[in-house]
């Protein structure tokens, strides 16, 4: 399974790790909604292979928000994304972020998105929407978060008999796109 955010945030790229601001509740939920099976951090995101996890982001240039990216960033990061996909084959695109879901799939802002498994594929891998956990989302609270994470991981082991959930028979040989 692939997680994806939309771009790294000022801490991120300072220090070099996925969702690492200080206010980001993303490794919080990984390890509340029974993803990983101890507290994690951000320094700790090369070892989400260990759960059969992959992590990437649409764009990589940092910025402190999203309302400076530029449609072509989007375009070129959706051209890298399929890419990345097509090589790793996840069986699930967890899309970490409405607004990212939304500029994937070419939703008009503000269109509803329910979070969850969604009807569409990504080259050929499932469409999970998450919501996004930086601490300045204030449209979920925590408790919806973890819902959310939760029904990841619930879907994740009807589907994904050979994933995280099952750590003894996960094939370790791959790589995610980012490490």
């Amino acid at each position: 399974m692939l997680f994806v955010g939309i771009n790294p945030g000022v801490r991120s790229a300072a220090i070099g790790h996925h969702f690492a601001g200080y206010s980001n509740r993303f490794w919080t939920l990984l390890y509340d909604a029974k993803l990983v099976t101890e507290p994690i951090r951000a320094e700790d995101d090369g070892r989400l292979p260990e759960w059969g996890f992959g992590i990437t982001n649409l764009i990589p240039r940092c910025t402190p928000g999203i309302d400076t990216l530029a449609a072509d960033e989007y375009a070129r990061g959706l051209w890298t994304l399929r890419r990345k996909v097509r090589r790793w084959g996840p069986a699930v695109v967890a899309l970490v972020g409405v607004t990212l879901f939304r500029s994937i799939f070419e939703r008009r802002a503000g269109a509803p998105v329910v979070l969850g498994l969604q009807p569409e594929r990504f080259e050929g891998a499932e469409v999970f929407v998450l919501p996004n956990p930086s601490g300045r989302n204030a449209n979920y609270s925590y408790a919806q978060m973890r819902r959310a994470f939760g029904a990841l991981r619930r879907h994740l082991a009807r589907t994904s008999p050979q994933s995280r959930l099952f750590p003894a028979r996960y094939n370790r040989s791959k790589q995610p796109p980012d490490r």
